[in-house]
């Protein structure tokens, strides 16, 4: 029997309301009650921050098909590094994970790595958004959800169907809003700092389009849906609305969308090009209020390595995306607990009940019997962003430099 408690600890617990000092036991794997134990190892945890472990639902681990970028095991790492102990994993590999065999394969090479990896699924054969994907029989094999990621599917009729199989199976689809005719090819937010640097730019258009087309879907089909990395004001609006309606929606922001604007692109070049782009200050206080009233229930990466010859490419040939699984805690420690923005039980929600939720985990919480999975912080710890710390192999990302208030220890 394996046992170990955990002492001077405040625990925060978002699933039962808890915010206190008390003691956490953990038998076998499992959370335990503390005077269950028989012959525990103590460890004095000092009087840090203890939470259920961090669940990122939006990671791109380029395995297989692009292993120079990021593979399981670095992505995995990362992870932990940064705090997770759950990662979903996005389908846009190569070959794209658009079968049973490859989900399965895939899987099979999980189970010695620090964090639980969980992989999704393709809604369209090779992310094409032509033919669907056989999705119930990837749901059979066990995928947790169903999403093109950055394809979204722009046949109407064939997203309607999509989701209704999806409503069917229980299983989520996890939608990136993106009306191609209108974003592309755009390559950052169509607006004052695009015109300023004469580059092409993706109106807020391009992303409310689809939510808005998606959320009636999933009204009318009764499928849950989780809406990726909001970038637009507007975009947390019609979620508002359709949450107000009780459609069985959810969303997310990326840290890169809640504390930078499209004047990053200036100084940090393509390590700010992303997709959704980033956008104006406005929006960016829309996506803020969104997770203080609870329109926004998780916060998630998008953590997407690329390599820094890729980036150098210029701003129409270099890819999108941004690293962030290492930044993201200590960055929402910083700018919004430290601020005043929300408290940290609210903030530990988003990493925790919230994505769970949206997948319908066992996952985040300290419930008794549930598994032992934990995140420690350090709310007072002082430290600066290095690129060159991070354990992903990744360091496109505009946090060099950043001062923060709060890390994760553990």
């Amino acid at each position: 029997m394996n046992e170990t408690l955990l002492t001077g600890v405040r625990v925060i617990d978002p699933s039962t309301g808890t915010d206190r000092v008390q003691d956490i036991g953990i038998r076998d794997g499992r959370f335990a009650d503390p005077e269950s134990l028989t012959a525990p190892r103590a460890i004095d945890l000092g009087g840090k921050v203890a939470c259920p472990g961090f669940i990122d639902l939006h990671v791109h681990l380029r395995d297989p098909g692009q292993t120079w970028k990021e593979d399981l095991n670095s992505g995995s790492q990362a992870a932990r590094h940064g705090g997770f102990t759950t990662i979903l994993a996005m389908p846009n590999t190569v070959p794209a994970m658009d079968t049973p065999a490859r989900f399965q394969e895939l899987m099979a090479r999980t189970s010695s790595l620090p964090v639980n990896v969980l992989q999704s699924v393709c809604i369209t054969e090779g992310r094409a958004g032509v033919k669907l994907a056989d999705l119930r029989a990837l749901a059979q094999a066990g995928a947790p959800a169903f999403t093109d990621d950055g394809s979204t599917p722009q046949d109407i009729s064939l997203m309607r169907q999509a989701m209704s199989i999806a409503a069917e199976l229980d299983i989520p689809v996890i939608d990136h809003c993106e009306n191609t005719a209108l974003s592309k090819p755009g390559v950052m937010h169509e607006g004052a700092v695009s015109r300023r640097l004469g580059l092409r730019g993706q109106p807020r258009q391009a992303e409310e389009d689809i939510v808005e087309r998606d959320l009636q879907l999933a009204e009318e089909t009764g499928c849950r849906i989780h809406l990726q990395h909001l970038s637009s004001g507007g975009s947390v609006e019609l979620l508002r609305q359709a949450r107000a309606k009780s459609v069985r929606a959810t969303g997310e922001a990326t840290p890169h969308h809640l504390f930078l604007t499209d004047a990053a692109c200036v100084q940090w070049g393509t390590n700010a090009k992303m997709a959704p782009p980033l956008r104006e200050e406005s929006d960016r206080q829309a996506l803020i209020a969104g997770i203080q009233s609870g329109v926004i229930t998780a916060i998630a990466t998008d953590h997407a390595p690329h390599t820094a010859e890729e980036k150098a490419q210029g701003w129409d040939k270099a890819p999108f995306g941004i690293v962030g699984i290492e930044a993201v805690v200590p960055l929402c420690l910083t700018e919004l607990v430290h601020r005043g923005l929300l408290s940290l039980p609210a903030m530990v929600a988003l990493f925790t009940t919230g994505p769970a939720a949206v997948l319908g985990l066992p996952l985040g919480t300290l419930a008794i019997g549930a598994p032992a999975d934990l995140t420690i912080l350090d709310l007072e710890k002082l430290h600066t962003l290095r690129t060159a710390a991070f354990v992903s192999r990744g360091r496109n990302c505009p946090y060099e430099g950043w001062e923060c208030h709060g890390a994760v220890i553990g």
